[in-house]
């Protein structure tokens, strides 16, 4: 599900779960035991293959019904949260598509780097039919600032990585091969070129500005309507292979 590697003080949590990464209760609860428990050195978050996280496991959330996505958004919330305020440096090295969930997930890393290669990354879930919880958005607009943030939510577009660097979702592209080895060097210099407590202090300042609105009951009330009146299936229908 998360395979976890060390190169000197960073470790390289690495998503790998399913075809796709795809987000689910399971996923959700591990990237935050994972990401809760950093309190020193600094993380590389990076997925396999083509696929960074193809975000909610939608088909998922269609067989559980409302009472997984009573479960499920929460721990959602919970793991961006888990990512967005880790006191430590992270670093996304996102390997390829990175969409909805998957976006939001390397929008909370301290830096993002994004593979040459073409893939995609955005938040299309208001295609799906239905709206992320706050802190998503939140984190997103924190990520790529307010014009991009708005943009890339109400229009749902994917974006190639020379477009999501113009935006300014990501910060630097490189080339696949050499991807995670600059993701692990620029980690291992903002711990060298920063003291760690400083890091921290700064890091809690500006994720604090974040606002974390906890309740998600509409939120949850329009996650559960698609999953039964036949919207959300039939965009999987259209665009996703189980």
């Amino acid at each position: 599900m998360l395979d976890i590697s060390r190169a000197g003080d960073v470790t390289v949590v690495t998503m790998n779960h399913g075809k796709v990464s795809a987000l689910d209760l399971e996923l959700c609860e591990a990237i935050t035991s994972t990401f809760r428990d950093f309190t020193t050195g600094a993380v590389v978050l990076t997925g396999t293959g083509k696929v960074f996280s193809a975000g909610v496991d939608l088909w998922r959330v269609l067989d559980g019904g409302p009472p997984y996505v009573r479960a499920f958004l929460p721990a959602l919330v919970s793991a961006f949260e888990a990512v967005f305020t880790c006191p430590v440096p992270v670093v996304a090295a996102v390997n390829g598509h990175a969409i909805a969930g998957g976006c939001v997930l390397a929008a909370a890393c301290d830096h993002r780097f994004m593979t040459t290669a073409p893939a995609g990354i955005g938040v299309p879930e208001l295609l799906v039919g239905v709206p992320f919880p706050s802190p998503a958005l939140e984190i997103v607009e924190y990520a790529a600032g307010p014009q991009a943030a708005r943009r890339a939510v109400l229009t749902g577009e994917l974006y190639q990585p020379d477009k999501a660097l113009a935006i300014g979702l990501v910060d630097e592209l490189v080339d696949p091969e050499a991807l995670v080895a600059q993701a692990i060097s620029h980690a291992t210099h903002l711990l060298s070129s920063v003291p760690a407590d400083t890091f921290r202090l700064t890091k809690r300042e500006w994720t604090s500005r974040v606002t974390r609105t906890r309740d998600l009951n509409e939120v949850t009330r329009l996650w559960e309507t698609r999953a039964t009146d036949g919207w959300m299936r039939e965009y999987l229908t259209r665009t996703v292979r189980r």
